[in-house]
């Protein structure tokens, strides 16, 4: 497990599924599965969320909305795609308007493949981001402050 300072906020956005991985990303949330147990919260403020949990494939409607949440985040941020679509397009990847899946617009750090996706699978998927999460947090150099080395 990993030692976070504090508990991760999660961002869900539905780029254009068909709403089966946002049923079972729901059901994560429930009593049943209870994600929470590990310190998720889900925020709907991109500025507030470390982690970007995405449902469906790209298009050209979405694609510049999930470029804007993304942009939004603050470093470090880890995104999960969750669900065949948002992998790779799934069984719409050779419509013409799907550009393909998240990763075609944003890096993506941990898949969750299904169609649809298991809740079961989803947390693993977000316990893994956790981790991904832990190690980007520890690469990131803070900037020195101007001034704070005497030199004149």
């Amino acid at each position: 497990m990993t030692h976070l300072s504090k508990s991760p906020w999660i961002l869900h956005y539905d780029a254009s599924s068909c709403n089966g991985c946002d049923i079972e990303v729901l059901a994560c949330l429930t009593p049943l599965y209870d994600v929470e147990r590990f310190g998720i919260i889900n925020t709907g403020n991109p500025k507030h969320a470390d982690m970007l949990v995405i449902t469906g494939g790209i298009n050209e409607q979405n694609r510049a909305v999930v470029k804007n949440l993304f942009d939004q985040m603050p470093d470090p941020k880890v995104v999960v795609a969750v669900g065949i679509c948002a992998c790779t397009g799934g069984v719409f990847r050779e419509c013409y308007n799907i550009a393909g899946g998240v990763d075609c617009i944003i890096p993506v750090d941990v898949y969750v493949p299904g169609c649809a996706a298991r809740p079961e699978s989803i947390i693993d998927g977000i316990v893994r981001a956790l981790s991904v999460l832990e190690e980007k947090k520890a690469k990131l150099v803070k900037p020195e402050r101007a001034g704070s080395g005497g030199e004149r």
